[in-house]
Order: C-alpha cells, then structure tokens, then sequence
C-alpha cells in the first residue's frame, strides 16, 4: 500500500517528482502487497515510503500517537511509542539500541538534515532515552560487536496479535534493490519463523526505569 497515512506527522512524505520513479514505486508497492511478511520501505529518516498489508496487520494494536506510529515513521515508532514493546520482543536491547546505531550513523552523515535533528532533540528531552544514546549505545556496541547493529540477517523477537503466529521470532532482511537504492530507500521485510516461543514479558517503548540494562552503573 503505497503511502499509507498514519497518525499526525511532523513533516510530509517524501515523494520522488519524477513520473518515472512515481510509477516504479506503484508498480513496487504491487510487488510488495505479494509478499505475505511485514514488509516496508524506508528513507533515510526511517520515514515509511511504502509498506504492505503485513506490516499493517503487525502493529494493528497499536494506539494512536501523533508522530510515533509505524506506519509514518519506524524510528520514532521504535523509540517513542509506548506501546511499541508489546509487539516488539526484547525491545530495547534488540530493537532500540540497534535503531539508536543506526540514528546515530545517519546524523552522521545527514547532520543537518531537520527531521533527524527533530528527533535528535526529541531524544535529549528524555532523559533515560538520552543516558541510551550516550553512554548505553556505545557500551553496548563494545560488548555486542559492530555486527549487533546491523539489521540484516538479525533475528528478533516479535508477538504478532493475529494467535496463528502469537509470540515468535522473525529474521530481518535487507532486501533493497539498486533502483530503490539511488532514490535514497531501503526495503526492510520481517520473515516470520514458524517456531513458537514463550510469550516475552512486554516492554515499553520508553527506556523505561531508574537504570537501563545495558548502561554499567558507573555511567548511568
């Protein structure tokens, strides 16, 4: 579904002026609503481009937040939603440390780009999510390796709502072909494993508590 709208957003969705790439990225979304996993489309902001009908039916629990909701943008989804740990298993260490990684590495290299520097601030004003980005992530990396920021080839916990699938584990794969590349995008789809586990406790989407896990004491 191209261009699915979500909750209120804080800037407009990138949209490729040329007719060419206007009608590739119709034409992908066709191929994309094919694909029976959550599938999605990502600029450089974690802004959502295209996403199926998969990853809508994953996150469908979701309760309304004005810039946080998967289906506009997946970082702050990821970061700020409150209900974000009852879908996403093991939430900070698998799923927000990794994405903080790859926040970090984009302002990097987009310093001034404003939707990245809206959510660098939005990260400061927390205080715990902060201590995450400064202190957590790099220690997390020492410990895990650069490897354990990638997101391809990762698997991660997940609980889907639909019970067919209930509390999994599905591998995360890049799968971004060259075309959708240079217009600046990433395809990320979640391959759901049949392999049932034990339901993960759920977390919030917040950092949440006095000390996170992944901070030594001596720095938090």
């Amino acid at each position: 579904m191209a261009f699915q709208a979500g909750g209120q957003r804080p800037a407009p969705r990138p949209v490729p002026e040329s007719p060419e790439a206007q009608a590739y990225l119709q034409d992908y979304a066709a191929l994309l609503e094919a694909v029976p996993f959550p599938s999605v489309v990502i600029d450089h902001r974690w802004d959502v481009v295209l996403s199926n009908n998969a990853f809508a039916s994953l996150f469908s629990a979701m309760g309304p937040h004005p810039t946080a909701m998967p289906g506009e943008n997946f970082l702050r989804f990821v970061l700020f939603h409150p209900d974000a740990g009852t879908v996403l298993g093991e939430h900070e260490s698998s799923w927000c440390l990794p994405m903080l990684a790859h926040f970090a590495a984009a302002v990097e290299r987009y310093g001034h780009d404003h939707g990245l520097q809206a959510i660098r601030r939005e990260i400061a004003q927390d205080p715990i999510m902060e201590a995450a980005y400064r202190q957590g992530l790099p220690h997390w990396i020492r410990v895990m390796g650069e490897r354990a920021v990638e997101h391809d080839g990762a698997v991660r916990s997940l609980v889907h709502p639909d019970p067919r699938w209930g509390a999994t584990e599905c591998r995360v794969v890049d799968e971004t072909p060259r075309t959708l590349r240079d217009m600046g995008y990433t395809r990320m789809t979640l391959v759901l494993r049949e392999a049932r586990r034990e339901r993960p406790r759920a977390r919030s989407a917040r950092l949440a508590g006095a000390h996170l896990r992944v901070v030594p004491a001596s720095e938090a």
